[in-house]
């Protein structure tokens, strides 16, 4: 690597820009012993890519135990035209089933474990117990227990909050709108905690902290795999998981939104 360019950091490794000897600019990771982060984010890459030609995903150039080499991707202002082929991408990408929730790696959101562990499902079990139960324990310091007794009581309620069971998806996993890039050629997906979930996962988070032309993606990946009816009531409880995630990395600026979701969901 040549003409390295520091770009600053996430979490626990620091981010780069550089020149590959053959000429390519590309973007660097890298930490001394995240490995298993690397790693992580390298499976979930190229099996999202798995999914097919149209899935807009980064590709993984190289990964070792301290760094992990992307293809550099040049940002561009969002138009309403590459909205709506992300919007008909992810649906592509969501309808390539894996035969399991979770995966076969060790997951990682941020520098947290993820529990992958295959299962065959219902989901709203599997959400329950990998993606809510583990998270709550790790927050409940900070919500209080007046809050972590109201989500204990939504993971009693979860099968009649889930909503119809579709089966596993093959989704991102952390699809909040800075983990999707809008390049020339189109939206790319970086960053994922990839995984077989819950397609309404992905939508939801798409509205976590805004997506530019976010009506727009949705309404053409309407038009390709239309969501199960009520999926927008449902949102609270799939933004349930990365609020408690934000909760033990962030602490108590997020127990708010916690509150708000519970909220929306006894409503």
């Amino acid at each position: 690597m040549r003409d390295v360019r520091d770009l600053g950091s996430s979490h626990s490794w620091t981010l780069h820009q550089a020149v590959t000897g053959d000429g390519r600019q590309v973007f660097v990771k890298r930490a001394r012993g995240a490995g298993d982060v690397f790693a992580a984010e390298a499976a979930g890459l190229r099996w999202l890519k798995e999914a097919g030609p149209r899935a807009p995903v980064a590709d993984v150039l190289e990964v070792a135990g301290d760094h992990l080499v992307l293809p550099w991707l040049e940002e561009t202002a969002p138009t309403r035209e590459a909205a709506e082929r992300f919007g008909r991408d992810l649906a592509l990408l969501h309808l390539a089933r894996p035969d399991r929730y979770g995966a076969p790696w060790p997951g990682k959101i941020a520098d947290l474990d993820l529990d992958n562990t295959p299962d065959g499902g219902p989901w709203s079990r599997w959400y329950a117990e990998r993606r809510l139960a583990p998270y709550l324990r790790r927050a409940a310091g900070t919500l209080g227990p007046g809050l972590t007794r109201r989500v204990e009581r939504v993971l009693e309620r979860i099968g009649d909050l889930a909503g119809p069971e579709e089966g596993p998806a093959r989704i991102h996993g952390d699809l909040w709108s800075g983990n999707v890039m809008w390049t020339t050629g189109g939206a790319v997906l970086i960053d994922p905690a990839a995984h077989g979930g819950h397609r309404e996962t992905d939508l939801a988070m798409l509205g976590l902290f805004g997506l530019p032309h976010l009506a727009t993606v949705l309404a053409a990946y309407a038009e390709t795999a239309p969501p199960a009816a009520g999926w927008r009531e449902r949102t609270p409880l799939h933004l349930l998981h990365p609020l408690l995630v934000h909760t033990v990395l962030y602490g108590a600026a997020y127990a708010g939104r916690v509150d708000e979701a519970v909220r929306n969901l006894s409503g």
